[in-house]
């Protein structure tokens, strides 16, 4: 009887411990940086801007390269204006910092231009405003991504934000 009472008791206690299991919490991914990234692509105005970065994202980064085997920042923003929008970029990324109308942060679009500057006050990347605080750029590091422009790195670092003529 009492090995019975063993058994039973061990019994209810592993079962308490699967429903504890698995009910174990999980954490809410509606808020992590993926998905606040997938709802700013999800809520592009334009269709042909979202199959357009989604056909370029992972795409490596290549100083001077403007195909898929590899991208620079430049050279995306120059492709993305001429495809998308049918505008006429300069290729470099200082040339086209020139070539924009300034439009402060607050006020940009989808589609505008952002300006950064890593190594000093000279314009040395460029991006591209989607919406929620989210851009597309080629990434020295990770290739084409759409990244957090609300992240310190690219808040201290935007010297410029506008729109093509």
């Amino acid at each position: 009887m009492i090995k019975s009472k063993r058994s039973y008791f061990l019994w209810i206690c592993l079962c308490c411990l699967l429903v504890l299991a698995s009910c174990g919490s999980r954490k809410s991914t509606s808020n992590t940086k993926a998905a606040r990234a997938a709802d700013a692509m999800a809520n592009l105005k334009s269709k042909s801007l979202y199959r357009f970065i989604t056909d370029w994202t992972g795409v490596k980064y290549k100083l001077g390269g403007l195909d898929k085997s590899g991208i620079d920042c430049s050279g995306f923003a120059f492709l993305l204006q001429q495809n998308i929008y049918g505008k006429k970029l300069p290729r470099r990324s200082r040339d086209q910092a020139e070539a924009i109308r300034k439009k402060s942060l607050g006020n940009l679009k989808e589609g505008d231009l952002i300006f950064f500057s890593f190594g000093g006050k000279e314009v040395d990347h460029v991006g591209i405003y989607l919406n929620g605080d989210f851009f597309v750029h080629a990434s020295t590091s990770r290739g084409v991504v759409v990244d957090d422009l609300s992240l310190p790195v690219y808040q201290q670092a935007i010297v410029k934000t506008g729109t093509l003529h």
